[in-house]
């Protein structure tokens, strides 16, 4: 395996790690005080952990296909970003299915990770290209 693609692969994964845990104790942290009255549907929990595992999916087939010479990652970071929000609503279908009043604070619970996680990984794919 190629020794550049598998640096890239474990420091971009260590800074991943950090920032879902600062994501996941601040987020932690704030639903403590702010939503004390309110059952959230999803622990906040399982949705670090998707939006973790997901991240670093997309990142690493990106990153395999940039260490393979392919240079049209463009297309292929727009094709999975489209599979990340199918995913995205196949992970929500049990919340928008269910029967309850207030689903809000949920969805807000998870879309808020979500467009910060997807910051994190165009910040850093946009390093990946620039470093040529």
């Amino acid at each position: 395996m190629n020794t550049t693609f598998i640096n890239r692969q474990l420091f971009f994964l260590i800074q991943l790690t950090i920032i879902t845990v600062l994501l996941f104790s601040a987020h932690s942290y704030l639903a403590h005080y702010l939503l004390v009255k309110i059952s959230l549907f999803f622990p906040l929990w399982q949705i670090y952990l998707f939006h973790f595992l997901v991240t670093a999916l997309l990142y690493t087939f990106v990153n395999y296909k940039h260490s393979k010479g392919n240079s049209q990652i463009f297309n292929t970071f727009m094709a999975g970003t489209l599979f990340k929000m199918v995913l995205a609503i196949v992970f929500l279908l049990p919340l928008l299915l269910a029967k309850t009043d207030n689903k809000e604070p949920d969805v807000f619970n998870f879309f808020i990770p979500y467009f910060l996680f997807l910051a994190f990984e165009v910040y850093s794919l946009t390093k990946l290209l620039n470093k040529k």
